[in-house]
């Protein structure tokens, strides 16, 4: 049976990386990004790294709820199943801007654009099981806190707090996801893929663009830093692994913040009503 996987974030960087590797194992790859000559480019370069790979665009702005469910609801009518999500697609914005449905961008693109995707796509991926959900964290949670009280940084706003805070988000809901989804054959993993040499903050100005080049040199490569991502979408050896937080392709205990229940499920709550799924 062919095996269906979604990358989000997949025109660049470690989510690039991960699609084409996929698509070399065989998945049939469904690629999506908010730019559609970026996309045709990316189908284009993973067949000619992979011939005879499948490779399939889907068009999403994941600062749109409106186009993350159209997104979802485009893929049930592709697929009846899915056997892997990989949510990748992120971002960092050092001055707050707001998404067309109020909410701050980074928290709305980082955090809640994997919460939406992913349980508007949960029957498909049960119908996939053992399937699985693997979600691109970061070692900036360890600097993060959940405010409840300023989740969109209304009060006070600081970018890089603000990626903290959704990185640490991501841990929290992958280990709240693999509670709720427990027993039904559906994995979810959140990972560090390291500091990666990548797009990732150059769609900022001045000097965080200026500090990003400047410590480019310093980090891994691309090809490294999707091993994790490509490890827990398809090795064997992850089979049945679910709510655990990977480094290198290892578990290692999550940051502190990371590791409390009950701020996974507030959190679960808060972003089911940011989303319209309460």
């Amino acid at each position: 049976m062919e095996r269906i996987a979604v990358v989000t974030g997949a025109t660049s960087g470690i989510g690039k990386v991960t699609a084409r590797e996929l698509a070399r194992q065989g998945f049939r790859v469904v690629l999506v990004a908010r730019d559609a000559e970026k996309a045709a480019r990316t189908a284009s370069e993973i067949a000619v790294a992979a011939p005879g790979a499948k490779v399939e665009t889907l068009l999403c702005d994941m600062t749109s709820q409106k186009q993350i469910r159209a997104a979802a609801e485009e893929l049930k009518r592709r697929h009846d199943r899915i056997d892997v999500l990989v949510n990748n697609a992120g971002g960092v914005w050092v001055k707050r801007e707001v998404t067309e449905d109020g909410l701050e961008r980074t928290f709305a693109v980082d955090h809640l654009g994997y919460f939406l995707l992913t349980n508007l796509l949960l029957r498909e991926l049960r119908r996939g099981a053992p399937s699985r959900v693997v979600n691109v964290a970061s070692e900036a949670a360890k600097l993060g806190r959940i405010d409840f009280d300023d989740l969109q940084g209304e009060r006070r706003y600081r970018g890089g707090l603000a990626y903290a805070q959704a990185k640490l988000a991501n841990i929290l809901f992958s280990s709240e996801l693999a509670r709720r989804v427990a027993g039904s054959g559906v994995t979810s993993n959140a990972l560090h893929p390291g500091a990666v040499a990548s797009g990732f903050a150059l769609n900022n100005t001045g000097l965080v663009r200026f500090g990003m080049k400047l410590v480019r040199p310093f980090l891994i490569d691309e090809e490294k830093g999707a091993r994790t991502s490509i490890y827990l979408a398809s090795s064997p050896e992850v089979e049945g692994v679910t709510g655990e937080y990977f480094v290198k392709n290892r578990p290692k205990k999550p940051p502190r913040n990371g590791r409390d229940p009950e701020v996974a499920r507030r959190l679960w709550d808060v972003s089911a009503r940011l989303t319209g799924l309460a």
